[in-house]
């Protein structure tokens, strides 16, 4: 199976900013990048992703693809993580988590967390990608992915620091 290298976000971006507009709602906005980013991405690794968002001190499942997922989740996972310290997590096996990992399909053995923000700077939720595979992202795919995601108004700021687990 093809991995991370053959991600091509380009063409993935170009395609999203020409379907997306300031006038969709962020759910509409969503809906779309999952199954876009599902059609360009699912053959290079990737097993399911989706977003959440926060709730008080749960986080609940949005726009996702392409199997369910857990909901709620606290804030204790790596979504949980990601949102309360402002920073992109990849998790190069998910055994490194131990009893912090959020285990919603236990073939899962990598992951990528992406906060998302709103122009005042409140995480409102996060971007999550699971992995059959150990090692499957890398830094190269969260800071390419945060900038799709700016670019078609899901998030909005610079590029959070990225911890590699």
């Amino acid at each position: 199976m093809p991995g991370p290298s053959v991600r091509n976000y380009a063409a993935l971006r170009t395609e999203l900013v020409n379907q997306t507009d300031p006038e969709m709602s962020r759910e509409a906005v969503m809906d779309l990048a999952v199954d876009r980013l599902w059609s360009h991405l699912h053959t290079t690794g990737i097993s399911w992703l989706g977003f959440y968002a926060r709730t008080g001190e749960d986080m609940v499942l949005l726009a996702r693809r392409d199997k369910p997922a857990c909901s709620p989740i606290g804030l204790h996972g790596a979504c949980g993580r990601a949102c309360l310290e402002r920073t992109s997590i990849v998790v190069t096996d998910v055994a490194n988590l131990g009893d912090a990992y959020v285990a919603c399909d236990p073939r899962d053995l990598s992951e990528l967390v992406i906060p998302m923000f709103d122009r005042d700077g409140t995480c409102w939720g996060v971007f999550d990608a699971d992995s059959f595979q150990r090692d499957s992202f890398t830094t190269h795919d969260a800071h390419e992915l945060h900038s799709l995601f700016c670019a078609i108004g899901l998030t909005a700021g610079d590029a959070p620091d990225v911890l590699v687990v």
